[in-house]
């Protein structure tokens, strides 16, 4: 980045004033700590957004695809997924918080920072306590880029060994749209029905998409 000014060079102006006066083409740069041969760390962040779709496809992204962008070697991926990770972790809350959640709202915002923007689809439950507390967080199936095969056993079986009085349940869509399909409530009927007959309360069931929710509590299904 020798043909920018000090001033402009993303690394020192993050030093001189702060990480939220870079754009996100500038964090990744310095994330991205060099570029390669005759285009800078700055020129190689543009071309891994432009190709991503923007900061928000990048977060939906892999290793793979990643390096197929020029410059992109096996650690500066790594760098670049690892950066994505602690954010997404800075964005919960630490498990001494024992969140408590009172409003499909809450989940969402619970779920949506570590969930919301997977790439293949996860079907999880929120093992809660007798005051809707967040005891743990398990996730019970994966699937490809469309669907999750999901038995309530499955989801009941954390429940019980967890010693849950409650449960939400949650999954995500890969395409980044959270509207149910047909699938998606016929199994929050089945999840209903099987948690009548446990005497372990479904809360909600909570879909997530990139930066939206919906919630069959919501909707009045549950």
């Amino acid at each position: 980045m020798k043909e920018l000014s000090p001033d402009d060079r993303p690394r020192e102006k993050l030093l001189r004033h702060g990480a939220t006066a870079l754009g996100d083409n500038e964090l990744v740069a310095v994330v991205l700590g060099s570029g390669r041969h005759r285009t800078s760390a700055l020129g190689v962040a543009n071309e891994l957004l432009k190709a991503h779709g923007g900061l928000h496809g990048l977060v939906r992204t892999s290793a793979g695809a990643l390096s197929r962008v020029a410059g992109i070697g096996d650690a500066k991926a790594a760098q670049v997924l690892a950066a994505i990770e602690l954010g997404r972790r800075a964005l919960t809350r630490a498990p001494a918080a024992r969140m408590q959640l009172l409003r499909p709202g809450d989940a969402a915002a619970y779920l949506l920072p570590v969930f919301g923007s997977r790439v293949a689809e996860q079907f999880g439950v929120v093992l809660l306590d007798t005051k809707h507390r967040v005891m743990r967080t398990v996730i019970v199936a994966t699937g490809g880029l469309n669907a999750t095969m999901v038995e309530p056993r499955e989801v009941y079986r954390e429940a019980v060994l967890g010693a849950a009085a409650a449960i939400v349940v949650f999954h995500n869509h890969p395409s980044g749209d959270p509207t149910p399909s047909p699938d998606d409530f016929a199994l929050t009927r089945r999840l209903t029905a099987a948690g009548f007959l446990m005497g372990i309360d479904l809360v909600d069931h909570i879909i997530l998409g990139d930066a939206r929710y919906f919630s069959f509590k919501e909707v009045g299904r549950l």
